[in-house]
């Protein structure tokens, strides 16, 4: 249940920062490299993310992972 809590507040996370932005998720999947149904399973808590994954969202979003991590949803 822990594990499940943490993919769906780190998907969260990362659609709020990636909205912040005023990206689509077309356009994240473009600066990453990934698909866009990836980036919508992981925004939704549906799939662990590997470090491939999860180092080039950080670069295009230029954030740290603490942020996407953050339980308190102030990124």
């Amino acid at each position: 249940m822990q594990n499940e809590n943490i993919k769906v507040q780190i998907g969260n996370n990362l659609r709020a920062e990636r909205s912040r932005l005023n990206w689509s998720q077309e356009e994240l999947a473009e600066k990453t490299g990934l698909q866009r149904q990836h980036i919508s399973k992981i925004e939704k808590g549906l799939i662990d993310m590997r470090i491939s994954t999860l180092v080039p969202i950080l670069q295009a979003l230029n954030i740290k992972f603490e942020q996407l991590y953050n339980t308190k949803n102030d990124i």
